[in-house]
C-alpha cells in the first residue's frame, strides 16, 4: 500500500479512538470513516495489534512534531525560555492536538492489557524522556535523569487532568506558571 494510505488509515484510527474509544476502532469502521473500499484497512494492518501499532506510530510522529521546539536543546538553557516553550507545547496538545492526546490515552490503557503494545508504547516514550533529560542537563540540572522523568510526568499529569481528569482545563498562563515553578525547583540547586 502507498504511504498516503497508511497515513490516512492511522489518522482515521486516531479520530475514531478520540471519538468512540477503543471499542469503536475496528478495521471496518476505519474503512467507512476514511471512505476506503471494504477490506482496505485489513490489507494494510491485518490484525488489531497491527492497526494499534500503526496508529501509535502516527501519534508519536504527531506529538514529536508538537514538542520539536522544546527538544531543540540549543538556546534552552534559560529556564524561562524552556518554560515558555514547554507550556506552549502542552497548550497545543490540549487544544489543536486534543484528538491525539485522547487517542494516546486510549492506547495507553490498552497497552496495560497488551504486552506487545506496551513494549512499543514504552519505547515511544523514550522519544520524550531522553530529550527531557538532555534539555534539563543543558539547563543545569544536578540530576537530569530524575528531573527529566519528573518533567514528563508533570506534563502527562497536566494533560491527563485537563482532558480526562476532574480538573479544569488550564490556561496558557497556568501552564507557564506551573512549568516555571517546576523548573525553579529543579534548577535552584
Amino acid at each position: 500500500m502507498k504511504p498516503q494510505r497508511a497515513e490516512l488509515v492511522a489518522e482515521t484510527a486516531i479520530t475514531l479512538l478520540a471519538e468512540r474509544g477503543m471499542r469503536g476502532l475496528t478495521h471496518r469502521a476505519v474503512d467507512e470513516a476514511a471512505g476506503l473500499p471494504p477490506g482496505s484497512t485489513s490489507n494494510l494492518a491485518r490484525t488489531r495489534s497491527a492497526l494499534l501499532e500503526l496508529t501509535l506510530a502516527r501519534l508519536v510522529e504527531l506529538e514529536s512534531d508538537a514538542f520539536a521546539p522544546v527538544f531543540d536543546v540549543a538556546g534552552l538553557n534559560m529556564p524561562d525560555m524552556l518554560a515558555e516553550m514547554t507550556a506552549r507545547a502542552l497548550w497545543t496538545q490540549l487544544t489543536t492536538g486534543r484528538r491525539e492526546t485522547i487517542a494516546r490515552y486510549e492506547l495507553a490503557m490498552e497497552a496495560t492489557r497488551r504486552p506487545e503494545l506496551r513494549k512499543i508504547y514504552d519505547e515511544a516514550g523514550s522519544r520524550f524522556r531522553d530529550p527531557a533529560v538532555a534539555i534539563l542537563s543543558a539547563a543545569g540540572s544536578t540530576d537530569p535523569v530524575r528531573h527529566g522523568r519528573q518533567m514528563v510526568a508533570f506534563s502527562e499529569g497536566m494533560m491527563f487532568d485537563a482532558v480526562i481528569g476532574a480538573g479544569a482545563e488550564p490556561t496558557l498562563d497556568d501552564l507557564r506558571l506551573g512549568v516555571r515553578d517546576l523548573l525553579r525547583g529543579m534548577l535552584a540547586g
